[in-house]
């Protein structure tokens, strides 16, 4: 086993498991992505540390735990479309890759969207699309979605992504609010969202999602 497998099982047995992230197709879809790829080589040797990991830019890969809880609480089902906002170099989404049928891979930083192809292409990973916008915006002609998932926090969820979540989807997110971050769930029912907090999560903010009018939950 390679020193950096012998991390990635260390960070699932001591980070994942121990934090009630137990969902063998979780676990699985984590071992199976070489995370310290989608970081720059100085970072390569702490790319499973507990703590967000910084990428350049102002850029982060969310810290593993947390990342892998949202998906816990996401229940990503194998027939599943879902749209990962601020990509980053495409370790999320292909993580999530291995969960869904489809990954929308989203992300504003034109240099990371070439990126994150080219990891994604690299580990031959087929069914992630990565497509260059505005975060906040989403992808509506590319959906609706079953999930949606914000690689960062936000302040606040803006009405334009909740009406690209198909009927009994859900949004994961951390919101802040005062400072502190509370894991956040949007669920879609005949239309109407219902929202709900998880657990604390403080996690590096995404860009994109300043508040302005328009903006709810």
């Amino acid at each position: 086993m390679t020193e950096s497998a012998v991390a990635r099982s260390h960070m699932i047995d001591c980070q994942l498991r121990v934090n009630e992230v137990n969902d063998e197709r979780i676990i699985d879809a984590v071992r199976a992505v070489p995370r310290e790829l989608f970081v720059p080589k100085a970072k390569r040797s702490v790319a499973y540390v507990d703590e967000d990991l910084a990428i350049g830019g102002g850029r982060y890969l969310m810290e593993p735990m947390i990342f892998a809880r949202l998906l816990d609480e996401a229940q990503i089902g194998p027939k599943d479309l879902v749209l990962d906002i601020g990509c980053a170099t495409g370790y999320s989404a292909a993580v999530m890759a291995g969960l869904a049928d489809a990954v929308v891979a989203l992300e504003a930083d034109a240099d990371l969207v070439k990126l994150a192809e080219k990891k994604l292409s690299s580990l031959e990973i087929m069914n992630v699309a990565v497509v260059e916008g505005a975060h906040a915006a989403g992808v509506a002609k590319q959906g609706p979605f079953d999930v949606i998932v914000l690689e960062g926090a936000v302040t606040e969820v803006p009405a334009a992504l909740l009406k690209q979540l198909k009927d009994g989807g859900r949004l994961l997110c951390v919101k802040l609010d005062g400072g502190q971050g509370r894991a956040h769930i949007v669920t879609m029912e005949a239309g109407i969202p219902t929202a709900m907090d998880l657990f604390d999560a403080n996690i590096q903010p995404l860009p994109g999602f300043e508040k302005e009018a328009g903006f709810v939950f």
